[in-house]
């Protein structure tokens, strides 16, 4: 590893943390400026302006927001974002309750999808223009189309409601067994690989064709290798930076996705949590859960880029 590649992912890493402060003041801001405060969810429409102004202040809704965002932003970074408004609880305490389902759904969604959509988008590339590869990026844009609400209502109509195999609601109780883990988990997981599945499959699939268009890939045609040695070992080797880059943005659609189907399905997740703290103007909450799932997905983004930059054979031999 060179100079430059060292300078490239230091940059990279910066660039993120420098996107994740100003993506912290964002989410404060917007926040700040939502109409309504826990005091008045609290109180309700009846309450004296003395009361409300009581409860603000013991809530510590009076204090100047420039103020109140240094206090938040200093605590996050010392793992304490701070308590609950309504609850009283510790906002930390909340999450880490929440956290190990969100990160069981999101890891058995990503150990299915990935590879899935990696197998099929390379078929599709080796087999470009045959009745496969028609049917998949078909299937692939079709799927694409339909929102992630919809392929969860129709899951529960048909799997639960018609056919009654699954359970409606996936509360994650205690997992004694495989079976229960897969009635649990099925329409969830099946509800998030639709989407992340097409736009990994049709990324990659993109990505190994313009490696198959490529002047070295006549060489090796010259050379008398076989479509699968041409595909494997040459061509996929270099489209490793894409394809992290489509793993990664495929994956980021999961947070967006988390959020439809842990509300559609009632499981105990984070984002769950994150809609109950918008319904209840629960600002420490929600700022916090919003900034765990801007971190996750810069995170995802900057490793896709790490990834490009140490995959990339003209850095790497300078």
């Amino acid at each position: 590893m060179n100079l430059l590649i060292l300078r490239l992912l230091a940059g990279r890493v910066a660039l993120a943390l420098f996107s994740l402060l100003v993506v912290s003041a964002i989410v404060f801001a917007i926040t700040a400026v939502l109409p309504g405060d826990a005091a008045e969810a609290q109180l309700g429409q009846d309450a004296t302006p003395e009361s409300l102004a009581a409860l603000r202040h013991q809530m510590g809704l009076d204090v100047p927001a420039p103020l109140r965002y240094w206090q938040w932003l200093r605590g996050l970074l010392a793992g304490q974002p701070g308590l609950s408004i309504v609850s009283g609880v510790p906002v930390s305490d909340m999450i880490a309750s929440r956290l190990p389902n969100s990160l069981l759904l999101a890891g058995l969604t990503a150990a299915i999808s990935v590879p899935v959509a990696l197998l099929l988008g390379i078929a599709s590339a080796m087999w470009r223009g045959s009745w496969f590869d028609r049917m998949a990026s078909s299937g692939a844009v079709a799927v694409v189309s339909v929102p992630e609400f919809l392929v969860a209502t129709l899951a529960v109509l048909v799997f639960a409601v018609q056919l009654r195999w699954l359970p409606a609601l996936s509360s994650a109780p205690n997992i004694d067994s495989l079976a229960q883990m897969l009635r649990t988990f099925a329409m969830p997981v099946l509800t998030l690989c639709c989407v992340t599945v097409a736009q990994m499959m049709r990324m990659t699939r993109a990505a190994v064709v313009d490696q198959l268009k490529a002047p070295y890939i006549e060489m090796v045609l010259l050379k008398g290798a076989s479509p699968t040695r041409m595909v494997l070992a040459h061509a996929l080797p270099n489209a490793i930076g894409p394809i992290a880059n489509a793993v990664a943005l495929s994956l980021s659609y999961l947070l967006g996705g988390v959020i439809i189907v842990e509300t559609i399905f009632n499981y105990p997740g984070i984002a769950s949590l994150m809609v109950d703290g918008v319904s209840q103007r629960d600002m420490p909450l929600v700022q916090t859960c919003a900034m765990l799932f801007c971190a996750v997905y810069l995170l995802l983004v900057t490793l896709a880029d790490l990834c490009s930059i140490v995959a990339n054979p003209r850095l790497r031999h300078r």
